[in-house]
């Protein structure tokens, strides 16, 4: 099947792979958003155990995810995975690191003899609660602002910045994208403790959350979308010379109906999750909010990429700007692992029933006590 499609054909379709799975992981980030706010909708030991423990059921899917993440962009796109991950070292470390920590704290935290306590730990989960979203919206910036890198005639990569990666924090672009990200983490993040806690104090704080951050969520996301439909993109002709276009991600939306209508739809359910709560006092929220989540991301990452345009632009060289089509994997390479992407409904699938299986009722103290694995 996958044979007979053209190099072209699946390229495009390892790049929707590739935005389904980093639309997903967004989505996951709010375990990290609810880790973020432990101090926010919690006042004592009992209630920040409660609230770490309903976290502690999905951290692992958001880590196996950023895993899967990272693993299909180095076999279907190597060449960004190379330029990115060696060049911007200390971004991706930052991250991985935070990471670490996460796993770290939700393993060891209620451990016997643990003598840091369990409040080093809390704090560690809260540092990655903000870190990871921050960094994850930041990377997902330098698609559309660039990054300073040049790549020669034998494909290998050269950083052309001292920090590493690091220079990425000074862009408008990918602080207001970090932001954004780093805000919807925390709205889905207190959207799932109202889902999935039975705690009554705690859900009138994550209701008051919600709506203490939903406007400076809507207007940093506005923002972020403005100032992406407002910049210029690199773009690529037939003979594969790069140029810079003019509202270029603007053009893109509206070359790609389709991906507008996805935007659009993103944007739409995650203002109706927000009403679900401000308003309805809903408890399903996390469910839409989700659904406009990786509708959005995904309609990012189609502009960022589709239509002849350079998903990592270099803006030291443009002509070793990074597409889909000049940074992929052979045509047999991306066939051979066609195949294998049609698990991922079955693994998807797998997931749905474990959630469904864990949340079908609230957790509450006394779940807690009589578990004998907690968090």
């Amino acid at each position: 099947m996958f044979e007979h499609l053209s190099h072209d054909d699946l390229q495009v379709y390892w790049w929707v792979i590739i935005s389904l799975l980093g639309a997903v992981l967004v989505f996951l980030m709010f375990v990290q958003g609810g880790q973020s706010l432990l101090w926010t909708l919690t006042k004592n030991n009992e209630e920040r155990s409660l609230v770490i423990n309903s976290l502690g059921r999905k951290w692992e899917l958001t880590f196996t995810t950023l895993v899967t993440f990272g693993g299909a962009f180095f076999a279907s796109f190597p060449l960004f995975y190379s330029t990115s991950l060696s060049g911007a070292y200390w971004v991706w470390m930052l991250l991985l690191f935070s990471f670490t920590v996460q796993a770290v704290s939700f393993e060891f935290r209620s451990k016997t003899g643990n003598v840091l306590g369990k409040t080093v730990y809390d704090i560690f989960l809260a540092t990655n609660g903000f870190i990871a979203p921050l960094v994850i919206g930041v990377v997902v910036g330098t698609f559309f602002s660039g990054s300073q890198f040049h790549i020669d005639d034998l494909n290998h990569s050269i950083w052309m910045h001292p920090a590493r990666g690091l220079e990425a924090f000074l862009d408008i672009t990918n602080l207001l994208l970090g932001g954004t990200v780093l805000l919807l983490s925390r709205q889905l993040g207190a959207m799932y403790v109202i889902n999935s806690v039975d705690n009554t104090a705690i859900e009138e704080r994550a209701r008051r959350q919600v709506k203490r951050e939903a406007l400076p969520f809507l207007l940093l996301a506005t923002f972020s979308l403005a100032r992406i439909c407002t910049t210029s993109g690199v773009a690529c002709d037939s003979k594969g010379v790069f140029s810079l276009e003019s509202n270029k991600y603007l053009v893109n939306l509206t070359e790609m109906p389709l991906v507008m209508i996805l935007l659009l739809a993103g944007v739409g359910s995650l203002v109706a999750s927000i009403c679900m709560i401000v308003f309805k006092r809903n408890d399903k929220a996390i469910w839409v909010g989700g659904a406009g989540t990786i509708s959005l991301v995904l309609a990012l990452f189609f502009v960022a990429g589709l239509n002849d345009t350079a998903f990592y632009p270099s803006t030291t060289d443009i002509q070793s700007s990074l597409t889909i089509h000049n940074s992929s994997s052979s045509k047999y390479t991306l066939a051979t692992m066609g195949y294998v992407s049609l698990l991922v409904p079955l693994v998807a699938a797998y997931i749905w029933i474990v959630w469904r299986k864990m949340n079908r009722e609230k957790i509450s103290s006394s779940e807690i006590d009589s578990d004998k694995h907690t968090y």
